[in-house]
């Protein structure tokens, strides 16, 4: 039977890799599969990458319902975090032991979140900046307000940071959002939202979602869905 000088590659580089796992004691899978985890050149994996889970995606683990004295019903529904809608405020607040320690500043948060039913805002999420605290404000005011909550007093309708976008209802929408100690910048799906130097001002919630620190989420007569809620610290500059 003739072999094609193709084949007899193929069988010879498959004879190294079976070599070569012996030699690291793998077995084929197991060489597979340490080759697919291998990072990417010229990228170092560090603690600073891997992402901490603040939802996973089966229980409320680390998180109470937030006591507004309005709130609906929070539930965990294949994967979903679904807080259903208040008359007007339902939410989450993560408990004072939960997933410690996290940073207040240097960080970076990311979820995805539907507004399933309702027209006002399905995510007020609630973080610290060192020892003050701010909101991230989407779809507030009647459905389309974006902004943050609160800059110098001022809230998501009216500082420098308020926008407007069409939001629709059962359509996901990735958030993110990266806190240092100078700025807050915020992004919905790949456009950024929010951009703005903090060094002179001065943070706070509106006094309705208080009880959301020092992470929460809210939501105003709407039912929401939150998917992969996660965060991590920023990578430390090279002095």
């Amino acid at each position: 039977m003739l072999v094609s000088y193709s084949s007899k590659a193929s069988i010879f580089l498959f004879a190294v890799s079976i070599c070569l796992a012996c030699s690291l004691g793998l077995s084929s899978a197991g060489l597979s599969s340490a080759l697919a985890e291998e990072p990417a050149p010229g990228k170092k994996q560090t603690d600073c990458e891997k992402w901490i889970s603040l939802f996973d995606g089966k229980t409320l683990n680390g998180w109470k319902k937030t006591s507004f004295g309005t709130e609906a019903d929070v539930v965990v529904e294949d994967g979903t975090m679904i807080i259903e809608m208040g008359a007007p405020l339902t939410g989450v607040t993560m408990t004072d032991q939960a997933f410690k320690p996290l940073p207040k500043v240097d960080y970076e948060m990311k979820l995805k979140a539907k507004r399933h039913t309702g027209g006002d805002f399905f995510v007020a999420l609630t973080f610290p900046v060192e020892e003050e605290y701010c909101s991230l404000i989407l779809g507030g005011w009647g459905g389309s307000v974006i902004g943050l909550s609160c800059l110098d007093g001022y809230d998501a309708s009216e500082n420098e940071t308020t926008d407007y976008f069409p939001f629709k209802n059962g359509q996901w929408y990735d958030v993110r959002l990266v806190v240092t100690k100078d700025r807050i910048e915020a992004w919905l799906d790949k456009k950024r939202i929010v951009n703005v130097d903090i060094s002179d001002k001065k943070l706070s919630t509106r006094i309705e979602v208080e009880l959301s620190q020092p992470i929460g989420l809210a939501t105003f007569q709407t039912t929401a869905h939150i998917r992969d809620f996660k965060m991590r610290p920023l990578p430390q500059k090279k002095k």
